[in-house]
């Protein structure tokens, strides 16, 4: 299983890599240096990055479920239904990849909700034919593309900003795609997204 963490290039941070004991935290290091303040903000760094990364979390089973939802539907025709399921594919590689670094960082992931959870926060009731699918699909891809965007600039560890961008690529890619199969008119106007 692959990690959201790879360093890309040699770091003090990297440079701290010993054999197989791992890479140093900034608190541990904080702690070595007798510098306990160090400790607690590179803790409270950690602990930030942790809860965005548990909301991000929130969205792929959100989005997991969704797809789950539609496909059992019998609503989506067949071409349609291979393109949900591998979104669907896609967004549990997503958060396979968020719960290995929610862990590797120390955190706990948050875990899915119940199915019934899902189909009241979704509405699902309200869903009557292919369109109606799509169109929730399209919402959630787009909340997701615009929430991934947004945190950027809040995580401490930069590397996670870089990861949060590219799982903004993907639920943008998504959107793109339902809106074609909506018929709808892709933006024509820059900067649409993360605004």
């Amino acid at each position: 299983m692959t990690t959201l963490i790879q360093p890309t290039s040699l770091s003090r941070r990297n440079a701290l890599k010993l054999g197989g004991i791992g890479t140093l935290s900034a608190a541990t290091i904080g702690l070595l240096a007798g510098v306990p303040g160090l400790a607690r903000a590179a803790d409270s760094m950690t602990a930030g990055d942790v809860s965005i990364l548990n909301v991000a979390l929130g969205l792929e089973h959100e989005a997991i479920e969704a797809y789950q939802i539609g496909a059992e539907s019998k609503l989506l025709t067949p071409g349609v239904l291979k393109i949900a399921v591998g979104f669907q594919s896609q967004h549990k590689e997503h958060r396979d990849a968020l719960v290995a670094t929610i862990e590797k960082l120390g955190g706990k992931a948050v875990a899915a909700k119940k199915r019934a959870a899902y189909e009241k926060a979704l509405n699902v009731a309200m869903l009557k034919n292919e369109a109606d699918v799509l169109g929730l699909a399209k919402k959630l891809e787009l909340g997701a593309a615009n929430a991934y965007l947004g945190v950027i600039p809040s995580f401490a560890d930069k590397n996670l900003a870089q990861v949060s961008a590219r799982l903004a690529a993907d639920e943008t890619m998504h959107w793109t795609v339902l809106a074609q199969a909506t018929g709808e008119m892709l933006p024509m106007k820059a900067l649409t997204f993360g605004a």
